[in-house]
């Protein structure tokens, strides 16, 4: 068995074959090693760019912990850290195969689990060569760890917006469904060479399949819970409830922007070439402008929308402009890209208001900046990036008709069985005391006695 210090004879052996075919054949040899390089590299790319996709999950929680009141913010910590161990779990064990094994037209594989090639696992048993795993393009691991990210970030979308009345476990029990099942299914349609895929539908990041996915699930279960005690009066007025750390609910939405240059940037799926680290340099480069321009036009909305250059608005703004772009950041004229962002920024400030006047309850203005954010972006590719209008709409139509329909359902059963939503006692006194036992904040509030929670 090898071990981590049987490197270097081993690796003098492998110069020494690598110079010997340089003499004798060094067209092959140089061609082997440039697809050795490639496969290194493109590996090594989706690590990088999933880790930092994951660190978006920080973002998320510190946006959704800094809006929410401070009784509530250690049960979104919990819900956060939560939901990225199901979501990775439940892709490992079933989800990826339904998204991108042996898929027809609808569905792919119910086998369980997954794992490296026969190939690779030889390679590291020194009983195979690099010859036979480098066909792929990249190791088979990374491509699952780099999935994975991805529907991390759909199940982040539903908890802030359902922040401060949705039962804990109700919550995990949906996030095992969504990651699971709802999302797989939708993947397999586009991502994974269905039905959607074959009609030309593009979505080059995932403006409909994550995030309008995650926005989509998160108004079925708005829907369905209902908005926090008293947020809607009677007279029509709505009770203000004001983020209780707005320097972190900030600082989550820069972590967010930097991970999402991971989110688009590695959706390029290859940097083993010039070509692939241009194409790369493009859909970053938009990423960024199109957030700017989110931010801008946000911040000049705000004012005539709410009274107030209102920075939660500003702050969605950003992410509305980088959820439009992620379905087409490679464009090459990157003045759409702001056109595009921009329009972002607009549609979740637009939309805050709109949910409002619903009476649709979204905590983090999640709804806008996702689903509603998320369809323009998917309709924008047809600008600049190739789209066919019709074939956008239609698989904006059918991933909004699958994945609010199964969520309704889902959301309905889970009410059924356990109850999704907290007891009124319970929001008000906070989850954090009554489902925790713990505050974020101890030291500005006073925990209630065992005596308090009882009556």
């Amino acid at each position: 068995m090898m071990t981590r210090f049987a490197g270097p004879a081993r690796s003098r052996g492998v110069s020494a074959l690598l110079a010997l075919l340089l003499v004798f054949f060094p067209a092959l040899s140089i061609a082997a090693a440039g697809e050795e390089m490639t496969f290194v590299l493109n590996t090594f790319s989706f690590l990088v760019w999933g880790a930092l996709i994951m660190w978006m999950c920080a973002g998320f929680m510190m946006l959704e912990a800094g809006s929410v009141r401070t009784k509530n913010a250690s049960v979104i910590c919990l819900k956060n850290i939560g939901l990225y161990a199901i979501a990775g779990l439940a892709f490992y064990v079933l989800g990826y195969n339904l998204m991108y094994v042996d898929v027809g037209n609808v569905i792919g594989s119910f086998t369980l689990f997954y794992g490296s090639t026969a190939q690779e696992v030889a390679l590291l048993s020194e009983t195979g060569t690099a010859a036979a795993v480098t066909d792929g393009g990249y190791s088979t691991m990374s491509d699952w760890f780099f999935q994975m990210v991805f529907v991390a970030t759909t199940a982040s979308i539903v908890s802030g917006a359902l922040a401060e009345r949705v039962k804990l476990w109700a919550f995990f029990a949906f996030i095992l469904v969504l990651t699971a099942f709802i999302y797989p299914v939708i993947g397999a349609w586009t991502w994974g060479g269905g039905w959607l895929s074959e009609m030309g539908f593009k979505d080059f990041a995932g403006s409909s399949i994550v995030h309008s996915t995650g926005g989509w699930a998160a108004l079925a279960g708005a829907m369905i819970i209902g908005a926090r005690s008293n947020k809607f009066k009677k007279d029509g007025t709505i009770k203000p409830t004001p983020p209780s750390n707005v320097p972190a609910v900030t600082l989550g939405v820069f972590i967010l922007w930097l991970g999402w240059f991971g989110f688009n940037g590695g959706s390029q799926l290859a940097l083993g070439s010039a070509a692939d680290a241009v194409a790369m340099s493009i859909v970053l480069v938009n990423t960024n402008l199109a957030a700017a321009a989110g931010v801008m036009v946000a911040m000049s909305i705000s004012k005539p929308i709410f009274g107030r250059v209102d920075l939660l608005s500003v702050l969605n703004g950003a992410i509305g402009g980088l959820v439009a772009i992620t379905a087409g950041p490679d464009m090459i004229n990157h003045g759409w890209a702001l056109v595009i962002g921009g329009i972002g920024g607009l549609v979740s400030t637009v939309g805050m208001r709109m949910l409002e006047k619903w009476k649709i309850d979204d905590v983090v203005g999640a709804i806008p900046a996702h689903l509603f954010a998320g369809v323009w972006g998917t309709l924008a590719v047809c600008i600049a990036s190739g789209g066919d209008l019709l074939t956008q709409a239609i698989g904006i139509l059918a991933i909004g008709v699958f994945a609010f329909g199964m969520s309704y359902i889902v959301w309905t059963v889970l009410d059924k069985i356990m109850g999704c939503r907290v007891s009124y006692e319970i929001e008000e006194l906070g989850q954090d005391a009554a489902e925790l036992g713990i505050e974020a904040y101890p030291e500005f509030v006073l925990m209630p006695s065992q005596d308090d929670l009882d009556n």
